[in-house]
């Protein structure tokens, strides 16, 4: 039988669907940093030790992690601490981040905002815990956004439930109406939603749209106040190739011209071999000759690299080699060398 469990009611004032492998969510701290060169050491300390101003930690209550826009538009896990209210469940609390003026505002970093029209309200969630799915109900203000802005709020609604343990898929509904397509632009909902959706989609410049695999990778962008972030995108490769081998490329390939982002790999690395173990950890070797024995590699492109091979592996563990070097420790004082996990939370931003 069907488990189901309904969630407290609570109030707040064309669709491209690609085969990506789902996981979780959740990463590491943000940090002041331009795109290779390593974090002064008191930043890189609070980024490793999840300290952050008042706003964001300790008695703000729980931390969630959600996906907001950037000033340029992007798509954004930004994980933040909101206060806890009796009887409030996780995944309102998130959706709630996620509107526009909502109550939550004063609590997101500054140059990120939600994605839900303002007087958007979450009337439900209900999980269907056998399924893995989340069934969300709106009241009609849900449907006053327009029409470019269907696919972020899709974007941001998947990632941000998905991240929620034990939810893998969703689906939306409005005024007690399931809905079978987007009220703006029609994007269909004929299925339920899950990170096939991708998020920042890209087409990369050799890829055939009727002949493509998607692959997400993690590059950088810093904020107005110089905080460092990561920002995922899911790029069309040419298919017939390993998804990890592609996303690895593309990471050393870099952002694409004029959308804001920064590479955090010298475009001169190489991926020397990706090898999947049964135990399923992955070790990836890399070959750039800008680091000789002894050096810290920059921990943005060590961390980088475990986000991207986690997004496209199911969330795997991930050692690193670097030039064959006997132990490839980052900037952040972690050995990578040893298997490493995708960390809990992700651009840790302080307001």
């Amino acid at each position: 039988m069907t488990r189901k469990r309904s969630l407290r009611r609570v109030s707040a004032a064309g669709l491209l669907a690609v085969p990506i492998m789902i996981s979780g969510c959740g990463p590491f701290g943000g940090n002041q940093s331009e795109a290779i060169d390593p974090p002064p050491a008191q930043v890189e300390e609070q980024m490793m030790n999840g300290i952050g101003s008042a706003a964001t930690q300790g008695e703000i209550g729980e931390q969630t992690t959600v996906y907001l826009t950037d000033n340029r538009g992007m798509l954004v896990p930004v994980t933040m601490g909101i206060p806890s209210e009796e009887g409030s469940d996780s995944m309102s609390s998130a959706l709630e981040v996620l509107i526009k003026g909502g109550r939550y505002a004063a609590y997101i970093p500054p140059g990120f905002q939600g994605v839900l029209p303002p007087g958007t309200q979450v009337n439900n969630v209900t999980v269907d815990e056998e399924n893995k799915l989340a069934l969300i109900e709106f009241n009609p203000a849900f449907a006053s956004y327009s029409a470019q802005e269907e696919r972020r709020i899709l974007e941001a609604l998947t990632w941000t439930l998905t991240g929620q343990e034990g939810i893998e898929q969703l689906q939306i509904w409005v005024d007690g109406v399931k809905l079978t397509e987007m009220p703006v632009n029609g994007t269909p909902l004929d299925r339920p939603l899950t990170r096939a959706l991708g998020i920042n989609l890209q087409k990369a410049d050799d890829a055939i749209y009727s002949s493509s695999t998607p692959v997400t990778v993690y590059f950088s962008s810093v904020t107005p106040e110089g905080i460092q972030y990561y920002v995922p995108v899911t790029r069309l490769v040419p298919s017939g190739q390993s998804a990890l081998q592609a996303a690895l490329n593309e990471l050393i390939r870099g952002p694409q011209p004029g959308d804001g982002l920064e590479s955090v790999i010298s475009g001169d690395a190489a991926v020397a071999s990706v090898e999947q173990g049964e135990d399923g950890l992955v070790t990836v070797a890399l070959e750039d000759d800008m680091f000789m024995e002894g050096d810290p590699i920059p921990s943005e492109l060590l961390q980088a690299v475990v986000l991207t091979v986690s997004e496209n592996a199911q969330n795997a563990k991930v050692k690193i080699r670097m030039n064959d070097l006997a132990e490839v420790v980052g900037t952040d004082s972690l050995n990578y060398s040893e298997p490493v996990t995708r960390p809990e939370r992700i651009n840790e931003i302080s307001i």
